[in-house]
C-alpha cells in the first residue's frame, strides 16, 4: 500500500522535489506537465541519481542556480516515443564559441547545466536537449545506470587528465574520496591496468574496506603517505587541504586532478611540493565525447554501480546521508 502511494501519479501534474531557496530543504510540489521546445525530448523520469553537485547547490556553495529549481542531473527516462535515455549534467552550450569549437563545448562560456540552470531529475517528467542526451548501454537497468551519468562521466574525464595509461603514464593512482565516483574510476582503472591506492577520511573504516574492495593494494587515512610515491592522485572529495597533501605523495612529474565542482580554500603550501614537474589541475563539467566513450566503455570493463535507493519524497533524506558520508556508492531516486 505505501509503495503504490510513493509511486502515484498526480492527476493532472507532476510531482517533483522542488528547491525554493537554498539552505532549505526541497519542497514536494505538484508542477505542470513540461513541454518540449525545438529540439528536446520529454522523459518519463526512471531513475535520477543524487550527486554532490546537488548538495552543493542546496548548501549555496553554487552561487546562481535558477530559483525555484527541480534537482538532478543523472536523470535515466523513457521519451515520449519509447527510447531510454540518459540525461547528464551538460544540458546545453552555444556551439559558436571558441571552446566549442575547438572541442572543448565542456568550457563554454554560455553552458547551461541540468539541475542548475535547467530543471532536472527530481521529479516524474524532464525535458531536456536530445542533442546532449546518451542511449544507456543495454545490460544496465535504470536504478544501476543513473550513476554512470555523473559520477561515471566526470569520474572518467578526472581518470584521462591523471595521464594516458597507454602511454605508460599514471600507473600508481591514488583516490582521495571513496564516493560514487571513485567507486566507479577504481573499476576502470583497474581495467586499465593501474594500481590503485585509496584514501579516505581518518578513521572511516567502511570507506577504507570498501576501497580495498574494489581493488585498491593499499587503503589508508586522506592525511597519511601511501607506501610508495603515486604517479597521479584524483581528489574528489570537496577538501581543499587534501590537495597539498597529494601534492606530497606524488613522484616527479605527477599530476593532482581535482574532480569536484567545488572546494574549499586549499591551504598554503612550500613550492618544493610542487616543484619537479608536478602539476594541480581541475575537470570542469564534460564533453558529449566523455559522454559517449565511457558509456561504450562501461559495459566492457563491466562496471557496476553499488546504489542505495531512495523514492522520490525521500530526496532530503537522501541528500542528508550524502552530507553526512554514509552512502556506500551512489545514491538513487526511483520514480
Amino acid at each position: 500500500r505505501l509503495r503504490a502511494a510513493v509511486r502515484r501519479r498526480t492527476i493532472g501534474g507532476v510531482r517533483a522535489m522542488v528547491l525554493e531557496r537554498q539552505r532549505e530543504p526541497l519542497q514536494l510540489r505538484d508542477l505542470p506537465l513540461p513541454e518540449p521546445g525545438q529540439g528536446q525530448v520529454r522523459l518519463r523520469v526512471l531513475a535520477c541519481g543524487v550527486c554532490r553537485t546537488d548538495l552543493h547547490v542546496v548548501n549555496g556553495e553554487l552561487k546562481r542556480p535558477k530559483l525555484p529549481l527541480v534537482l538532478g542531473h543523472q536523470i535515466v527516462g523513457v521519451t515520449d516515443d519509447g527510447r531510454r535515455l540518459g540525461v547528464p549534467w551538460l544540458g546545453w552550450t552555444c556551439g559558436v564559441c571558441r571552446y566549442c569549437l575547438s572541442g572543448r563545448e565542456n568550457l563554454c562560456d554560455e553552458a547551461r547545466f541540468t539541475g542548475y540552470d535547467l530543471d532536472g531529475g527530481y521529479a516524474e517528467h524532464a525535458v531536456a536537449d536530445e542533442r546532449f542526451c546518451f542511449p544507456i548501454p543495454d545490460g544496465y537497468p535504470d536504478l544501476q545506470a543513473a550513476p554512470l551519468l555523473c559520477a561515471g562521466l566526470i569520474g572518467y574525464r578526472a581518470l584521462r587528465l591523471a595521464g594516458d595509461r597507454a602511454a605508460g603514464e599514471g600507473e600508481r593512482l591514488g583516490l582521495y574520496g571513496f564516493g560514487a565516483s571513485a567507486h566507479i574510476v577504481a573499476q576502470v582503472a583497474r581495467h586499465e591496468g593501474r594500481r590503485l591506492f585509496g584514501f579516505v577520511r581518518r578513521g572511516d573504516e567502511a570507506a577504507r574496506a570498501f576501497a580495498l574492495e574494489l581493488g585498491c593494494e593499499w587503503a589508508g587515512w586522506s592525511d597519511e603517505l601511501p607506501p610508495e610515491q603515486l604517479d597521479a592522485a584524483i581528489v574528489f572529495a570537496p577538501a581543499g587541504e587534501l590537495v597539498p597533501a597529494a601534492l606530497r605523495a606524488l613522484a616527479k612529474g605527477g599530476a593532482v586532478v581535482c574532480a569536484g565542482i567545488h572546494m574549499s580554500d586549499i591551504p598554503t603550501f612550500p613550492y618544493e611540493l610542487l616543484w619537479e614537474e608536478r602539476l594541480i589541475r581541475s575537470v570542469a563539467n564534460l564533453t558529449r565525447r566523455d559522454g559517449e566513450e565511457f558509456l561504450a566503455l562501461a559495459p566492457q570493463v563491466p562496471v557496476k554501480t553499488e546504489i542505495e535507493v531512495f523514492e522520490l519524497e525521500q530526496a532530503n533524506e537522501a541528500l542528508d546521508r550524502l552530507r553526512g558520508g554514509e552512502i556506500r556508492g551512489a545514491a538513487v531516486l526511483r520514480l
